[in-house]
């Protein structure tokens, strides 16, 4: 069983990402410099120290199983958002 490094940290394990994808989200993990362990089975632990780890953990694992359509979907609804609160933020 993996320890946190921090008492208040939760240990979570990664399910629903396949063997091969697990390691393209751990990798991206270790780019966020979110601790996060492969053990030889093939398994994928994240150490969660703070609310944003779950949120970049989420966003790591989204990138790897969703679909091509579903991220440009994604993208798209972002770049709307930042439209529309550009507008509302500009001042005549």
């Amino acid at each position: 069983m993996l320890t946190p490094s921090y008492p208040d940290a939760l240990i979570s394990q990664v399910e629903k990402v396949s063997r091969s994808e697990r390691w393209m989200v751990h990798q991206r993990l270790q780019e966020l410099m979110i601790p996060c362990w492969c053990p030889e089975d093939g398994s994928l632990w994240v150490e969660i120290e703070h609310g944003i780890h779950a949120i970049l953990l989420r966003s790591a694992v989204y990138g790897a199983i969703a679909s091509r359509q579903e991220l440009v979907d994604w993208l798209e609804r972002c770049w709307e958002t930042l439209d529309s609160d550009s507008i509302k933020s500009y001042k005549y």
